[in-house]
């Protein structure tokens, strides 16, 4: 099911899009990841139901340098993405 996040917390200027991107990759999640003004960064991913939990299951954490405090989660209308990317 396609998903929506909105993740706060220290998620910019902390490695959070590039690690998002490979680690989307590595579990075959399909989507995009992007900055926001203030400071929150929004994903949308695409994918099997597993890898998706899996891939918000990690993002929970995300890189070392990260410290997320809770994201925000809807759904999202599909947008057939291929591959992952960082916007």
């Amino acid at each position: 099911m396609p998903t929506h996040l909105i993740i706060h917390g220290r998620v910019q200027g902390v490695f959070y899009r590039d690690w998002t991107v490979s680690t989307a990759r590595r579990l075959g999640v399909s989507g995009w990841v992007r900055n926001l003004p203030d400071g929150t960064v929004e994903a949308h991913l695409e994918g099997s139901p597993d890898a998706v939990e899996a891939m918000i299951g990690k993002m929970r954490d995300g890189p070392p340098a990260a410290r997320v405090e809770r994201i925000e989660r809807s759904e999202a209308k599909a947008q057939g993405a291929e591959g992952f990317k960082r916007r």
